[in-house]
């Protein structure tokens, strides 16, 4: 669990690389350069942990390329002490981001062998979501609805309606959307039942499963 200068010399070229790729948000970046993804990766990988590529962890999963996370923390436009939900924690890469940002995290992971993974390896890195839940993100977690922002991080076949319902107004839904490649889309709620939505590129995530019956 080592985080030495020359991990943060990678880092600080992984965020000259996301900023010649448009990302101009100074948190996001700042987060990026904070926080030490070679340790959310498999051994066998730390070596390509800061080139700008998405790669395997557990379960069947990925752990994003940084240029899409920094894309999605940005359409988010996450303030300090924003309440945010998250759609797949993963390897809590993103998740730690978004706490370096300094939003309120809740996130919820649907793969039981990541869940409990990831919720034991983010607080040892002092990283602490205010919840990590094992449950179905398409539900998303109307307890503590409303939320100022939501990001997916996994393809969705469609734009789960609850996810839209639990927003505050002016809140902010990032989301891909599609089967085998998928529309990078932001819902803003301006009204009880009124949204602006923006297509915003083609991306490919690992699909978002539901809970089975």
């Amino acid at each position: 669990m080592k985080d030495t200068h020359k991990h943060q010399g990678l880092r600080n070229q992984l965020v000259a690389t996301i900023c010649e790729k448009g990302i101009t948000d100074k948190n996001v970046l700042a987060a990026i350069a904070n926080v030490p993804r070679h340790l959310f990766m498999d051994s066998g990988f730390v070596d390509f942990a800061y080139q700008d590529k998405a790669f395997p962890i557990a379960a069947e999963q990925t752990i994003s390329q940084p240029y899409t996370v920094a894309f999605q923390t940005e359409l988010l436009q996450v303030k300090s002490n924003d309440k945010v939900l998250e759609i797949g924690t993963g390897s809590g890469y993103q998740t730690a981001v978004l706490l370096e940002i300094g939003a309120r995290v809740y996130t919820i992971e649907r793969q039981k062998e990541l869940f409990k993974k990831t919720k034991l390896f983010l607080p040892k890195l002092n990283y602490k979501p205010k919840k990590i839940i094992f449950g179905d993100g398409y539900k998303g977690l109307p307890e503590e609805a409303p939320f100022d922002g939501i990001i997916v991080t996994a393809g969705a076949p469609f734009v789960p309606k609850p996810l839209l319902a639990q927003l505050k107004i002016g809140g902010r839904l990032v989301i891909p959307v599609g089967e085998e490649i998928q529309t990078m889309t932001l819902f803003v709620r301006t009204g009880e039942k009124d949204f602006e939505k923006h297509e915003l590129g083609d991306f490919r995530f690992v699909p978002m499963l539901k809970e089975r019956n």
